[in-house]
């Protein structure tokens, strides 16, 4: 339960980047706002790396997905389990990215919603939103569904994620394009020994980093749940690391998971505060893989990156966890767990809800009844949130849930 226990606080982290990115967008760390208040720039450099951090926590979601899905695979290899979780995957997904962009577009064109966006990033001077997407037809909004689940690049920019308050859909099609990565390789698994499959599952995260794939999260993510289930990690990792130049003296594993996590955080702190110019130089070095056979000199800031500091920050994080009982009691906690299980619902009403409810009430409060901005950011904080836990809980069992429990009854009617 712990695992999905950290979606839940992953899922925390969301929605306060979903409400600072719109509403102080000087806190979020890589904003276009660079300018603004001095307290939002110090939150910004300081909190905002750890606790609102977008590609932390987009990146979060990519690697725990992929640390979970294989794990039923794992710990019984057979047809049944592989099959059943390639053939789910796709409609597991796709019925809430059909309703959730419906809803959106819905709501945004009835009450004008498009038109109040554009005033409010007017009003706070917000460069970092955007008007989302009007999609003109039915079709379109089809086609825009369908797409997400084809595409393999430019992820941010398809027209569902456009399309979607927050710009946020494209996840789901990271998540799931990336799912077929650990389907095709945890096939190995079984029929392999474990050292060899360490071994080659290190060649092939620094290949895909490399290559400035997702699959080096991925395969992480895979590699991780493959040690836990089958290479006997937790009592391992509480012995320690053998030295090599001592026998029987073991370097305590915390120390290498604390070195990873600083390292990660070193970086963000240093090109969020110090040099923001670097933030994205290191991805030139690699290959230009759709373009030329060159550096990569034409890539797009804009698209979601798979980053070093972030995997190192993710990594030492998911390797403590799986090493001691009492992280993973921590995170397995009712909240998270409950939050956890709503994580995907929880994508699609943060959206929603703070680029119209919030928005709205923001613009009533400070325009109209001329409250102080910071009041009425406060409240629009405070009445957003408990909206969307209200609008998250209707879509997890209005949506959600029913889409889940269809897929497995349309698994066991092929079968039949």
């Amino acid at each position: 339960m712990h695992l999905v226990g950290l979606r839940g606080w992953f899922t925390i982290q969301s929605f306060l980047f979903v409400f600072f990115d719109a509403f102080l967008p000087g806190t979020v760390v890589n904003s276009y706002n660079n300018q603004g208040p001095l307290w939002q720039m110090d939150l910004r450099k300081s909190l905002g790396v750890l606790f609102w951090n977008g590609p932390l926590i987009y990146s979060a979601f990519i690697l725990l997905s992929a640390r979970s899905i294989a794990i039923p695979f794992l710990r019984d290899p057979s047809k049944a389990n592989l099959t059943g979780a390639i053939f789910r995957r796709g409609l597991r997904l796709f019925f809430p990215a059909l309703v959730g962009l419906g809803l959106a577009k819905l709501i945004l064109a009835q009450t004008d919603g498009y038109a109040w966006i554009q005033y409010f990033l007017d009003l706070t001077g917000n460069e970092s939103a955007s008007v989302p997407y009007d999609i003109p037809n039915a079709l379109v909004y089809f086609n825009a569904v369908f797409n997400l689940f084809w595409i393999t690049r430019t992820f941010a920019t398809s027209a569902a994620s456009l399309a979607f308050p927050s710009h946020l859909l494209w996840i789901l099609t990271v998540l799931y394009t990336q799912s077929f990565t650990v389907y095709m390789t945890m096939i190995v698994a079984p029929y392999t020994r474990p050292a060899w499959r360490l071994k080659a599952a290190l060649f092939f995260v620094l290949s895909a980093w490399w290559m400035q794939s997702w699959a080096w999260y991925s395969i992480s993510g895979l590699l991780l749940a493959d040690m836990v289930v089958n290479m006997d990690f937790q009592q391992k990792a509480a012995r320690g690391i053998p030295l090599p130049f001592k026998k029987g003296l073991f370097l305590p594993s915390w120390t290498v998971y604390l070195l990873l996590m600083l390292g990660g955080v070193l970086m963000q702190f240093l090109w969020t505060g110090w040099n923001p110019q670097l933030y994205d130089s290191e991805i030139v070095a690699h290959a230009g893989l759709y373009y030329s056979g060159g550096l990569n000199t034409d890539y797009d800031s804009s698209q979601p990156q798979a980053r070093d500091d972030i995997y190192l920050i993710l990594l030492g994080f998911l390797l403590a966890v799986d090493t001691y009982p009492w992280l993973q009691r921590l995170f397995a906690n009712p909240v998270f767990v409950y939050l956890g299980s709503r994580s995907l619902s929880w994508l699609f009403a943060q959206g929603i809800v703070v680029y119209t409810a919030g928005m709205r009430l923001f613009i009533h409060l400070n325009v109209d009844r001329q409250w102080p901005s910071q009041v009425s950011v406060f409240v629009s904080f405070l009445v957003s949130l408990l909206t969307v836990i209200a609008f998250a809980e209707l879509f997890y069992r209005l949506v959600d849930h029913p889409s889940r429990a269809f897929s497995h009854i349309v698994f066991d009617w092929i079968r039949e």
